[in-house]
């Protein structure tokens, strides 16, 4: 049994793993997996996260239990990704999203729901609204890419054949490089789950960050939209405006939040502030 006090990673993820309920939906010929936690407070509409790539429901692991205290919370491992198998090819945006929305349908059906993405999670939840915006009550944008916008090239280090502190180094430069803005908050428990993601990665999710997928999706939706970025997010600096300028012009009464001093992984690196950030963009949607 592992010792929870000298596995960060474990410590965090062991009490999530025990309390969750794992659904299976289709994914082609194979699976899509899914976690649920929590019932909901009355009124209160479930929540589905979509991670980022190269990820898994890991992503919201600091998020999950405040969510799921008062919200029933999904959480998809998205086709290709985590547990879940790979879609039938070609794999597109629309496609992968058909894959979710039924899935989504099969657990919640008829429930309406408030829909979260974070990155390429961004991107798939932009189609998923797309096809079946009666379904959503929101849908917030976290480090959302795929806008056609300005962004500096984001160069990362093979990791997939090294092994031991070769490797671990290459992890942690690509967590600098991408996803966390301060290397001291580099800790083990990211390190861990940053390996373990790399491991499960099936699907090449990164050539979709460069398209027009998630703004193509977004014209003309009929859902109340909110967009988070972390202040110093990798994807976005030093052009955050831009995607916050899209967004208005995209729908004018867009609900917006810029978490100071976190990085495209915000959710992880501010965990409080982006649930207070979140909370705030479902008030605006209510209003």
């Amino acid at each position: 049994m592992p010792d929870l006090m000298t596995n960060p990673l474990e410590a965090l993820l062991a009490p999530l793993q025990a309390a969750a309920r794992r659904h299976e939906t289709p994914c082609g010929e194979g699976r899509m997996v899914w976690h649920e936690w929590g019932e909901g407070a009355p009124g209160e509409p479930p929540v589905v996260l979509l991670h980022g790539g190269s990820g898994s429901w890991r992503h919201w692991a600091r998020n999950i239990p405040a969510l799921a205290a008062r919200h029933r919370v999904l959480a998809a491992d998205l086709p290709g990704l985590g547990e879940s198998d790979m879609p039938p090819r070609p794999d597109s945006p629309d496609a992968i999203a058909a894959i979710v929305a039924a899935g989504v349908a099969a657990l919640l059906d008829p429930v309406r729901y408030r829909l979260v993405g974070f990155s390429f999670g961004a991107m798939i939840g932009g189609h998923v609204a797309r096809q079946a915006p009666e379904r959503l009550a929101s849908f917030t944008l976290v480090g959302a890419g795929a806008m056609g916008l300005r962004r500096r090239p984001t160069p990362m280090q093979p990791v997939r054949s090294l092994q031991g502190p070769a490797r671990e180094a290459a992890n942690r430069a690509n967590l600098a490089a991408l996803m966390l803005a301060h290397p001291e908050r580099i800790d083990g428990a990211a390190l861990a789950l940053q390996d373990w993601h790399v491991r499960h990665a099936r699907l090449r999710s990164r050539p979709f960050a460069g398209t027009t997928a998630l703004r193509d999706a977004l014209e003309g939706l009929a859902v109340p939209l909110a967009g988070i970025w972390g202040e110093l997010d990798s994807t976005a600096t030093p052009w955050l405006q831009d995607r916050l300028d899209l967004l208005r012009a995209l729908q004018p009464g867009v609900a917006l939040a810029v978490v100071p001093d976190a990085g495209h992984w915000v959710m992880w690196e501010a965990p409080e502030a982006f649930g207070a950030a979140l909370a705030g963009t479902w008030e605006h949607a209510m209003s």
